[in-house]
């Protein structure tokens, strides 16, 4: 239990740091994790529409 809170804390620090030092690099990422979750839903939406048709 620990130990998980602990790297909860590590990554959640590396991302501040990250966005702190390197603002647009860390707007690219998410950016890039949004366009991601996006494109997985409209395949999955593209699954039950082939699935049904």
């Amino acid at each position: 239990m620990v130990l998980k809170k602990v790297i909860v804390l590590f990554v959640v620090g590396f991302a501040v740091y990250y966005l702190l030092t390197a603002p647009s690099g860390a707007a690219t990422a998410v950016s890039d994790a949004a366009g991601a979750v996006m494109d997985a839903f409209r395949q999955v939406g593209v699954f039950f529409n082939e699935l049904v048709g």
